[in-house]
């Protein structure tokens, strides 16, 4: 996976955790950028994740917000509401710089503007990491390519903002059985179904009084 690094203009984004920006759509190589990572100072306390203290409409919020200015920035190439809803540490990366890491999934003109009308179905429940980050991941079922998201925040002046986004198109229609391989016979040429069992189960005959 190609990494784009963000430049390091000020001490809090020396000190960033890392930041993926990923948008794998369909075939396209996915666009990735980084801030750098905060090493564990020694003697810190391990921390393990927990449970997100929001209900289901702020997580649609949080989920849609972020999902539709994306999908409106690839529209227009403007990323600048995209990067405007970031945190200090999403900021590093310039609204240019966003246009090259999503310039893929724009030249496809992919649209995941679905998100709008349909219910996200999360594979992984908003919960807190140990960085203090609130994560979730989930899919918009959607007919013939569902989206994937998966997403990061961090809290800035008691706001959840963008941190990390990672969205990917795949086919959510059923998928075909496959087709014999050559030579193979096709069901209805197998030639006649198996024999019957040899022992047969009869009804027992009622008792005569």
């Amino acid at each position: 996976m190609k990494r784009l690094h963000c430049s390091a203009t000020g001490p809090v984004t020396r000190a960033a955790l890392a930041a993926l920006l990923a948008a794998s759509l369909m075939a396209a190589s996915p666009g990735v950028a980084w801030a750098q990572t905060k090493k564990t100072e020694k003697g810190d306390k391990v921390r393990v994740a927990h449970a997100a203290g929001i209900d289901r409409n702020g997580v649609l919020i949080l989920i849609r917000g972020t999902l539709l200015a994306l999908d409106q920035a690839n529209k227009t190439g403007n990323y600048t509401v995209l990067r405007d809803l970031g945190s200090p540490n999403f900021q590093a990366n310039s609204a240019a710089q966003l246009g090259d890491i999503f310039a893929n999934q724009r030249k496809q003109a992919l649209n995941f503007g679905a998100v709008a009308v349909l219910e996200p179905q999360l594979t992984l429940l908003p919960q807190i990491e140990p960085n203090g980050m609130l994560h979730m991941a989930g899919i918009f079922p959607s007919v013939p390519m569902q989206v994937n998201f998966e997403l990061l925040f961090e809290p800035v002046n008691r706001q959840w903002k963008i941190y990390g986004v990672s969205v990917n198109l795949t086919s959510g229609a059923p998928q075909a059985p496959d087709t014999p391989a050559a030579g193979q016979p096709k069901p209805d040429e197998a030639g006649p179904p198996p024999d019957a069992p040899s022992m047969e189960v009869q009804p027992k005959k009622p008792m005569k009084p």
